[in-house]
């Protein structure tokens, strides 16, 4: 069962999913970022043996938040995909037309290089640059230009696969997945498991939301932690 924490930005309500998303009350929409879709495959492909389950338990992931979630459009910010078409991306496709009546824009990413009729062909709307949805803005990486600099606008990014360093007793030290709240912006974590992770220094007044993966021993699923 997914247990979301609910973050007030702008009078709007987020829920942060243990699952590495975001939905949006007010508009439906659930809000992803850095997926690599087709990423394990493109890594058998260069001879690196990567069991393909891996690809599927994200895309079950993604279900199974669509279905919890019942949104009425997925807005995906940046790297849907992980680079040229392979036959992982067919299975992507053929899940998407399972679910038509879902809108899908995607902010292209870096790693969105498929060719423009591969996307209407999967009915995926694509925005270079800037998503502007009332007064929020949704960009691949907060760092690049065009900026979103309008002062109202708040900015929901990836890119940087951020995560926080945890540390214990004994020198001991975790590190996890984080959101990454500041006031003028917020990085999401990588949906997709097959990714690294960015450590991530918050200054004393931003916010970060760990993400502490399921306890399968003893039938634990994954949790939001309020770290600061």
């Amino acid at each position: 069962m997914t247990v979301s924490v609910p973050y007030i930005v702008n009078q709007n309500t987020f829920w942060l999913s243990p699952e590495r998303c975001i939905f949006w009350e007010e508009e439906k929409a659930l809000v992803i970022s850095d997926l690599h879709f087709g990423k394990t495959g493109h890594f058998r492909k260069s001879g690196i043996p990567v069991p393909q389950h891996v690809y599927k338990e994200d895309l079950q992931r993604l279900l199974n938040q669509v279905q919890f979630f019942k949104p009425q459009k997925l807005i995906v910010v940046g790297d849907l995909f992980h680079s040229d078409e392979n036959k992982e991306l067919e299975l992507f496709k053929k899940w998407r037309l399972d679910l038509a009546g879902l809108e899908i824009h995607l902010v292209k990413g870096n790693h969105d290089i498929l060719k423009a009729d591969w996307y209407t062909q999967a009915e995926i709307n694509v925005i270079t640059g800037n998503l502007v949805v009332k007064n929020f803005c949704f960009r691949h990486d907060f760092n690049s230009s065009p900026i979103c600099d309008q002062p109202s606008h708040y900015t929901f990014s990836g890119h940087i696969h951020p995560g926080i360093r945890v540390s214990g007793l004994a020198r001991q030290s975790l590190r996890f997945p984080c959101f990454y709240f500041t006031e003028r912006y917020c990085i999401l974590p990588a949906f997709s498991r097959f990714t690294g992770l960015a450590l991530i220094e918050p200054k004393e007044e931003e916010t970060v939301f760990a993400i502490v993966p399921s306890d399968h021993l003893h039938g634990e699923a994954s949790a939001i932690v309020k770290l600061k």
